[in-house]
């Protein structure tokens, strides 16, 4: 039994969970941020993971796991997008970038979404590595009683 696929989609996984963690990260750092060293606001973002071959059935990739050949399904592939959420509008009107009516326009970043996120990348990225622990666990058993026989 080939277990490199296994560890591919364990590690696949932990890709992607890593990605939205560092994204969900980056937002909650730059939620005060009025605007990028460009000059340009920062736009907050979020990461969209896509499978490669969207065109295969459920059955399909059923059938291809039962047969062993996991490798013809693709791994996800993920990318990180702009959210283009409005800016958040908040009455300051001291502050030197406050417009005509005295507001300030802050990212739209949403804390509590952004918090949520953080902790069902941080559950999904333990699942993966209890996956992959599993998995070599079981490789190590098999070559384990395969060496005594």
């Amino acid at each position: 039994m080939d277990y490199t696929q296994t560890f591919a989609i364990s590690s696949a996984g932990m890709a992607v969970e890593r990605m939205r963690v560092d994204v969900a990260a980056l937002n909650l750092a730059n939620a005060s941020t009025l605007q990028t060293s460009d000059g340009v606001r920062y736009q907050p973002a979020r990461v969209v993971a896509r499978v490669a071959s969207a065109a295969v059935s459920f059955a399909d990739w059923f059938e291809l796991g039962l047969d062993g050949n996991l490798s013809s399904i693709g791994l996800p592939e993920a990318s990180v997008e702009p959210t283009g959420a409005d800016p958040r509008m908040v009455h300051e009107p001291g502050h030197p970038f406050a417009n005509d009516r005295g507001f300030v326009a802050y990212p739209g970043v949403d804390t509590a979404t952004e918090m949520v996120t953080l902790m069902g990348a941080l559950r999904a990225y333990e699942a993966n590595v209890a996956a992959l622990n599993m998995a070599r666990t079981l490789a190590l058993k098999a070559l384990e009683i395969g060496g005594g026989a």
